[in-house]
């Protein structure tokens, strides 16, 4: 047996054989030059209309997709068409460079940009090679890279997984997923929460292995083994037994003495929502309404977003849908709303901060939020994300109310945001805590690097303290004001039972995930989950914290969370 220890991101214990990503498209060679007879007009012309199929085709995909899946190939749709690497690539045409090699090296050079930018746009460094393979094989009339075809269902290995492949994933082809590279935020981690599919990251030298290896997978440990023993057969076997008692939730998130933790979804749109409510949430702690404003040169109308909020709404009747004004800038930038120059887009222009520089564009937002109220019987409340001052907050009510929106809220994703929570709620009704990027700011860590993947978790004691001060200010002398999490720390059973002990009033996180967690839930009471918070702050680092608190949950061990 060989071990491969990982970063476990989403939970579940299988035996498979696995299958590799097919090896990249080939680097074009060094110096390549135009064919004879080819004039860099006709070379530039190939050029524009292989980003363009490729980038129809990755729309293609995306209109299939949902939620997470329709927004990551959206995106990546748009890098297709990006005017700095296409611009780049023309003119190393224009030199004589083969249209092949200039978008290899024009695609170099962006990615290496946004790299070295770090933060949110180093997300999009991997996105940028995945087009410029993609563009490379169009020229040269070869398949893309992708998920490998398989009659029987594998494991899928790769070094790391492209966004446009990970959006669409086959769960019933695909078992599980392991990477040797990426992190605990990757996207690769993000797609496989949603589709429940049990994964593993930043497991390095698991990229090396044939295809055919026999592996065993657990995507709470971390870790991968080849060619099992019969205690990890049996291992599996026990998972898989317990797996259909995770496969419904009743409803009612709560402890074992009656302390009601509302389970909440994230969604994007109208079918998440939907199938959101088949798995019995109890609402909406997070409705991205980027997503139907990507894909867009121009501002949707407000009729046009109306009708998009409204298809959420009615997916909830009577329940509290929180929904989050719209996060554009640094891996998610707009045409008509962000600078795609900024020398440091994550610490930039995004997310509340565009109505300084683009002002309209979020009073219409709100005006449409309104609209879609009015039209519906949820119980609609509206964060900003990207808040980190009281002054922000007070304005960002203000906005609201005019709009004629009754509650208010704010994200708590920058560390400012938390230390001075007090005074930002007593401008605004609730605050949700964003734990991807409140983790990613307080540690300084790309949540895309697998070699910062143990500094990247909000296991981190320094996160947890934010939590626990954000909690504390929204219980100073006349605040008395809900803080809930929307992050992907949510989703963790573990780490869900410490936010409920830190005084985390409602819990979202991707559907799939609302069973586990409610499980794992009604096994403590509020006062057992309070000490189990403590026992996690004063752990000395994040390992530590995760495997104190686990130890004390044999209830984790026995579900295979």
């Amino acid at each position: 047996m060989q071990n491969f220890p990982g970063v476990g991101v989403s939970p579940g214990r299988v035996i498979g054989t696995i299958r590799q990503m097919p090896k990249p498209i080939s680097e074009p060679p060094a110096g390549e030059q135009l064919p004879a007879g080819t004039t860099p007009e006709e070379a530039t012309a190939a050029l524009k209309a292989a980003s363009q199929a490729v980038h129809d085709e990755l729309k293609a995909r995306a209109a299939h997709a949902t939620g997470d899946g329709k927004a990551v190939l959206e995106a990546t749709a748009l890098m297709a068409k990006d005017t700095m690497l296409i611009k780049g690539a023309a003119k190393l045409v224009a030199r004589g460079t083969s249209a092949e090699r200039a978008i290899w090296e024009s695609g170099s050079s962006v990615s290496e940009m946004l790299h070295n930018l770090g933060g949110y746009m180093a997300e999009r460094a991997t996105d940028v090679l995945d087009v410029r393979a993609r563009i490379v094989a169009e020229l040269r009339g070869v398949p893309a890279p992708g998920i490998p075809a398989s009659n029987t269902p594998f494991i899928l290995v790769a070094e790391d997984l492209a966004p446009a492949d990970t959006a669409t994933l086959d769960p019933n082809k695909v078992l599980a997923l392991v990477t040797a590279g990426g992190g605990p935020q990757s996207h690769t981690a993000i797609i496989a929460r949603s589709l429940g599919l049990p994964a593993v990251v930043a497991a390095v030298g698991v990229d090396e292995l044939p295809d055919g290896t026999e592996v065993y997978l657990d995507g709470a440990a971390g870790a991968v083994t080849s060619e099992p023993d019969e205690p990890l057969r049996a291992a599996a076997e026990a998972w898989a037994a317990t797996a259909s008692l995770l496969a419904e939730f009743s409803g009612t998130g709560a402890t074992a003495d009656g302390h009601l933790v509302p389970l909440l979804a994230n969604v994007g749109g109208g079918k998440d929502a939907e199938a959101a409510a088949k798995l019995g949430a109890q609402g909406v702690g997070l409705f991205r309404t980027e997503f139907c404003f990507l894909e867009r040169d121009t501002e949707p109308s407000v009729e046009e977003q109306a009708l998009a909020y409204k298809k959420v709404f009615d997916a909830f009747p009577g329940k509290k849908v929180v929904l989050r004004t719209l996060d554009a800038g640094a891996d998610k930038p707009l045409p008509f709303l962000t600078d795609s120059t900024e020398p440091n887009p994550a610490l930039g222009v995004r997310g509340y901060r565009t109505d300084f520089t683009t002002p309209g564009v979020l009073d219409r937002q709100l005006e449409a939020i309104a609209l879609a109220e009015k039209q519906s019987e949820a119980d609609v409340w509206v964060m900003a994300p990207m808040i980190s001052t009281a002054e922000e907050a007070a304005r960002f009510a203000s906005m609201c109310a005019d709009a004629g929106i009754k509650t208010p809220g704010v994200m708590v994703e920058v560390p400012s945001a938390a230390l001075t929570a007090e005074a930002i709620l007593r401008e605004v009704g609730f605050a949700s805590l964003g734990t991807n990027d409140l983790t990613q700011y307080a540690m300084a860590a790309d949540r895309q690097l697998g070699p910062l993947a143990n500094l990247n978790t909000p296991w981190q004691p320094a996160v947890l303290r934010l939590v626990g001060l954000t909690v504390e200010g929204s219980r100073a002398e006349g605040n008395n004001k809900p803080v809930g999490v929307c992050g992907e720390a949510a989703a963790d059973p573990a780490l869900a039972v410490v936010l409920t002990g830190l005084g985390v009033a409602t819990l979202s996180m991707t559907a799939r995930s609302l069973a586990a967690v409610a499980a794992v839930l009604k096994t403590v009471t509020l006062s057992e989950a309070q000490q189990l918070a403590k026992l996690a702050l004063s752990a000395p680092s994040a390992t530590e914290a995760r495997a104190w608190v686990r130890e004390k949950l044999p209830v984790l061990e026995e579900l295979g969370l």
